[in-house]
């Protein structure tokens, strides 16, 4: 038996699960995700349960070709020669499986935990350590109750060093991820307010990540941290670092700026040592400091530490998204080349269907664990998998096994070089792109050729935070309630296809723009979704029915309007959804009306009415809940009697972002998410409690000029500093979104996490701001808002709401977007 690789029948003994084994089948693969199937024939699917319930995906699963399934209950499915294991716990039983598997290996695991800088740390031990180690680490930020034992499952008899993070959200998890991992040697990174709500104190989440390391011979910490902590560090043998007491073992008494490095000096064995770190900010400097002290732990000498410390890379924990050339899409992972990181970001491209070509740029991939022969061919098996069109190899490794690969085309090169070379022979085009290397291939140079050139003024999109908003507004639903996605006006100016293309990744259930030809966009970019139509015209009622769009019927005249049409075309039980006017008096039947429109609707064979739904005015606001009670009642009356006229039932929904927070009530059969997917929702009583902001505007400085006190700036000489001062114009004016209600001083701009205020008037490309007092150069990034300034507080200072913001950013602002 290979070492990641067991037997159903072994599987169910070491996970004590009930069932019966219908067929043997070898297990390599272990899946949680229907939409992420790899290996079918070697896969064993977890039927797990949170925001969706897994067992609810198994036919998916099945059609994808998994036969073997771990289920909490049995399952009305018919899947011939499938194995399903029964056990009480499913989440419990993956953690085991993968316990098992890590216990069957005798090497040394360095366990990481803390609020910030796992990842980092991680990833800057595999650089520093791997020349030396064969390591396994997790892939990207796999650091949860799920991901840690997907990530443990990797390690295989060449590793003799595993590199695992730990994340935790409230008390029990550690222990159990503690299990899983068994680290030898454990890492505390930085403890700061990140999860502290799942937890009585800080105090507590300190006590809670201490239990990581319990078994470990050795821990690595901050001395400061762990001061108040000594009864609770559960191991003897201890290595500390600090800059403020000179009792660490690594004490760090001097700083300073080298030429853009930051270079440290410090006390170790009696001795003075350094250490020269390539990075500037507090959080790198820090992370690099953690990294300093394990290497001289583990017993690396300090200039050998220094050397490798000094070549470190930054780390991209992303994917971007970007407009490339020649209407193509580019997915940028330019950095980070391996086996698992691969699978992610080959399941990120399966989720863009703007194009139904798809392109994988790849590099040789190094430090796998695995012999060459045998990684390709997962690779290539990986690929075919996920069906990709167009493989462009780079690397010698590659080169040599060319025939691996079977896909209508693949090109190789030797380097990324002679790729570049031939860059117009490939003729790219119309097509969704992945690069995705290692860090020596500087394929960095190939996203600069295919991404289109734009603005220095970039909004930028985080996917994972939308997704992070997504399941807070489904954790308040009860199970079986739809959720409908507002992708109406660019997605709240976020983008329409990217945006829309993860939220059917996600399995949301409806989505709704304002027009038709919103919609037409949508299903041209490979969206298959139910899509509403708000404001449908007449005169594209042709493209409605072409691409399967369903109208909004919200008046008598648009009513006839559409049955004509459904008549004239032969076309029967279209699907259309009536819009109910309970007091936002825009659109939409009104009382009086419901009983005629019911003698319409009766025996009606032109159309099916999906749903009846109305619009919360002031769902928001305390004052007004009398107002939406009333509004509640009025939707009830009007739905049952449409109901009971139609003969059958329909989907209600009333509730939208502020209705799901504040009105549980009415959720009914469906809620209508809008700018709650962004991280805005004026309704809640701690603004914005679990939700994060998606969005962040930011430009950079053009120029730095030294003003006088008196002197004046901008048109009609609107600006002046009171005192001698600097102002820095940046790349974004009124044509770019940012209004000129913003101009002097009612806006802010940050600038080296500094609030610099506007000085004049803001002009159609750029603006000026005050920033006296900060060393700011040509080329700093300025930040518009993010989630230190919000979006709210840009509205709150021009007196508008925070859709005017995100809707006003002009579509010449470059959109990119982040998947981690």
């Amino acid at each position: 038996m290979l070492s990641n690789q067991y037997t159903i029948i072994a599987i169910q003994q070491i996970i004590n699960a009930g069932g019966n084994i219908v067929k043997d089948y070898n297990i390599s693969t272990l899946l949680t995700d229907s939409r992420r199937i790899s290996n079918p024939a070697g896969g064993l699917f977890f039927a797990l349960s949170g925001r969706r319930n897994g067992h609810e995906f198994i036919a998916e699963a099945y059609a994808g070709g998994v036969r073997n399934f771990v289920v909490k209950h049995g399952t009305d499915i018919k899947a011939p020669e499938s194995n399903f294991l029964m056990v009480d716990d499913v989440l419990a039983a993956l953690q085991t499986l993968a316990a098992y598997h890590r216990n069957r290996f005798n090497l040394e695991v360095i366990g990481i935990t803390g609020s910030n800088g796992k990842t980092i740390v991680k990833e800057w031990l595999y650089q520093l350590l791997s020349p030396d180690k064969n390591v396994v680490r997790n892939p990207k930020s796999y650091n949860s109750q799920i991901g840690v034992p997907l990530s443990v499952w990797q390690i295989n008899e060449k590793n003799d060093l595993g590199i695992f993070e730990a994340g935790i959200s409230t008390v029990g998890e550690i222990e159990k991820l503690e299990a899983v991992i068994r680290p030898t040697v454990g890492i505390l990174t930085h403890i700061g307010p990140a999860h502290d709500e799942g937890f009585e104190n800080r105090n507590q989440k300190i006590t809670e990540k201490l239990k990581l390391f319990k078994n470990c011979r050795l821990l690595i910490h901050n001395y400061d941290q762990l001061i108040s902590f000594q009864d609770n560090i559960p191991v003897e043998s201890r290595f500390t670092w600090s800059t403020n007491f000179k009792q660490a073992d690594l004490y760090v008494f001097s700083e300073a700026v080298v030429s853009k490095n930051y270079y440290l000096r410090a006390r170790y064995k009696d001795a003075e040592i350094e250490c020269l770190i390539p990075f500037l900010d507090e959080a790198s400097v820090e992370n690099a400091i953690v990294c300093w002290a394990t290497m001289l732990a583990l017993g690396y000498a300090p200039a050998e530490a220094d050397d490798r410390i000094e070549r470190l890379n930054a780390v991209s924990m992303r994917l971007e998204l970007k407009t490339g050339i020649n209407d193509c899409s580019v997915i940028d992972d330019s950095y980070n080349s391996d086996i698992q990181s691969l699978e992610i970001a080959l399941n990120f491209l399966t989720q863009q269907n703007q194009h139904q070509k798809k392109t994988l740029i790849l590099s040789d991939i190094y430090q796998s664990g695995l012999q060459a022969d045998v990684l390709y061919r997962q690779v290539a098996d990986m690929i075919k998998i996920k069906q990709v069109d167009k493989f462009i190899g780079v690397g010698e490794a590659l080169m040599a096994r060319q025939d691996y690969f079977d896909m209508p085309e693949k090109f190789f090169y030797p380097d990324t070089q002679a790729m570049l070379q031939h860059l117009r022979t490939l003729n790219f085009k119309g097509e969704t792109i992945l690069i995705k290397g290692s860090r020596s291939f500087e394929f960095e140079r190939i996203s600069r050729a295919l991404v289109q050139k734009a603005h220095e003024t970039i909004l930028e999109i985080n996917l994972n935070a939308l997704l992070n908003n997504l399941n807070f507004y489904r954790s308040r639903l009860k199970q079986g309630v739809k959720v409908m996605a507002i992708v109406k006006a660019f997605s709240y100016g976020s983008g329409t296809f990217e945006v829309a293309n993860i939220l059917q990744y996600n399995k949301v259930d409806y989505l709704a723009v304002a027009y038709i030809d919103e919609g037409v966009s949508l299903r041209n970019t490979g969206i298959s979704l139910p899509v509403m139509i708000f404001n449908p015209e007449a005169s594209a009622f042709d493209k409605l029915i072409e691409f399967n769009l369903e109208p909004v019927i919200y008046s008598f005249g648009l009513l006839d309007e559409f049955i004509t049409y459904a008549q004239e075309k032969n076309v029967l039980n279209y699907p259309v959804h009536l819009k109910i006017d309970t007091g936002m008096h825009r659109l939409g039947f009104e009382d009086f009306e419901i009983e005629t429109l019911c003698d319409l609707l009766e025996a009606n064979r032109y159309i099916r009415v999906q749903s009846v739904f109305s619009h919360l005015v002031a769902s928001e606001a305390a004052k007004h809940d009398k107002f939406t009670k009333k509004q509640i009642s009025n939707f009830e009356t009007a739905y049952k009697q449409i109901e009971l006229t139609l003969g059958y039932k329909v989907i209600k929904h009333i509730s939208n972002t502020s209705g799901i927070t504040r009105w549980p009530g009415a959720h009914y059969d469906m809620v209508r998410l809008g700018i709650g997917l962004y991280g805005i929702d004026t309704g809640m009583e701690t603004p914005d409690t679990g939700l994060q902001p998606v969005a962040t505007l930011k430009t950079s400085v053009a120029q730095v000029k030294k003003i006088k006190a008196g002197e004046t700036l901008s048109y009609s000489r609107s600006g002046s500093l009171t005192k001698d001062g600097k102002i820095a114009t940046v790349r974004i004016g009124y044509a770019d979104g940012y209004l000129r209600a913003f101009g002097n001083g009612v806006g802010k701009m940050l600038v080296k996490g500094v609030l610099a205020p506007t000085v004049g008037n803001i002009t159609m490309d750029m603006c000026m701001i005050d920033v006296t007092g900060i060393d700011v150069k040509e080329g700093d990034e300025v930040i518009i808002f993010n989630e230190q300034q919000r979006i709210n507080d840009l509205a709150t200072q021009i007196g508008t709401i925070p859709y005017e913001i995100l809707t006003n950013v002009s579509q010449r602002v470059k959109r990119v977007y982040f998947y981690e």
